[in-house]
């Protein structure tokens, strides 16, 4: 049995909408994995416990650990940070989940460690990082911070430590 023309139209219409909607639907929801596609490079450079360098498209990619902040270089622990990233990171294969760039062009990403831990989460549960709640509201980096605030692990154990960012601050202010 054949349609009317009109009702035939009318289906075929809908469904050409219906096919557009899809596909308009599915370039949305790439274009996010496109400006921030997760990549896998090797650990070629640390900086300090929470910058490293990774080799991505042939060249050295700056990566801003995501969502925490190791203590400076010159400030306590700063140079135990800078050796756990190193042991943990450096020579290997490590896959960064972006989460954008930072005020300095560095990306910004959590480290994925060939085991499949976080590198990010690590720092913070050793006590070398502190969870940088400014930027970051992840409840595993406050639940792993936590936890070594009470275990003394680490920066912890000082009666008294300075975070990095009032650190930086004072450091400026002492120039000024």
């Amino acid at each position: 049995m054949e349609l009317p023309n009109a009702i035939s139209g009318s289906s075929r219409n809908q469904r050409l909408k219906t096919a557009m909607i899809r596909c308009a639907i599915f370039v949305l929801l790439l274009i996010p994995s496109f400006a921030f596609a997760d990549f896998t490079g090797r650990v070629i450079g640390v900086a300090d416990g929470d910058t490293i360098t990774v080799l991505h498209n042939g060249r050295g990619e700056k990566i801003r650990l995501y969502g925490i902040d190791c203590p400076e270089k010159r400030q306590a622990f700063g140079t135990k940070a800078k050796q756990f990233t190193s042991e943990q990171a450096f020579g290997k294969d490590v896959t960064i989940i972006e989460h954008g760039k930072d005020k300095y062009g560095r990306t910004l990403g959590d480290v994925i460690l060939p085991d499949g831990k976080s590198l990010n989460e690590e720092l913070v549960y050793n006590g070398l990082a502190w969870w940088y709640r400014k930027y970051s509201k992840s409840p595993r980096l406050a639940a792993f911070e936590m936890e070594a605030r009470l275990a003394h692990r680490g920066l912890w154990a000082d009666k008294d430590p300075v975070p990095p960012w009032e650190w930086r601050h004072m450091k400026r202010e002492a120039v000024r």
